[in-house]
């Protein structure tokens, strides 16, 4: 893989240009989660105002659905959602704003090409390890859209949470670099 990055953020573009598809990433700061629901939310906004809502924009969202605080944490869990069930927005939302989002699994081809073209990234963190992830989360506060439960838009702060570049600003696509070598060698 690639080297270890410790990132504080809110991240910006000059922040994500510097990263590599492989990169091992440690981010510390707000990030906000949104899934599905929120994803047509805050589409819907952005075409109502022209603005992302809650001051998105420069923001990190990671596809996530987090369960109440449990064992004295913030949180009881907290682990990535697929994230290619937002492609239908992602390209849009980097356009408006947007810098990064941590998520699991590969992306479209339309998402890849919005990092190159945005400079925005896209992270992947491991699924099935949501109670161990959730202690890297230091707060959790509600801010907006709470009719939508699990899928909330929340603030999380972070310390030290572990992810992978899987897309990088230059287009690079980690998830199918690696499928192209795996089948080179069959």
């Amino acid at each position: 893989m690639g080297r270890i990055v410790s990132l504080s953020l809110p991240l910006s573009r000059e922040d994500v240009a510097e990263l590599r598809a492989g990169d091992e990433v440690l981010l510390s700061g707000p990030v906000y989660t949104m899934r599905d629901a929120g994803h047509e939310r805050a589409l819907q906004c952005l075409e109502e105002t022209g603005e992302l809502p809650f001051g998105l924009a420069g923001a990190t969202l990671f596809y996530a659905g987090p369960t109440p605080s449990a064992a004295g944490r913030p949180l009881g869990s907290v682990g990535p959602t697929t994230a290619s069930r937002m492609d239908f927005a992602t390209p849009q939302l980097f356009a408006a704003g947007i810098v990064a989002a941590i998520g699991k699994g590969k992306r479209s081809p339309a998402v890849v090409e919005a990092c190159r073209e945005t400079g925005s990234v896209y992270l992947c963190t491991v699924g099935g390890v949501a109670a161990l992830l959730a202690k890297a989360v230091v707060a959790s506060e509600m801010v907006g859209w709470d009719d939508l439960g699990t899928e909330a838009l929340r603030r999380l702060t972070l310390v030290d949470f572990p992810c992978y570049v899987a897309v990088d600003a230059c287009g690079r696509d980690l998830y199918r670099e690696i499928e192209a070598a795996a089948s080179s060698m069959a």
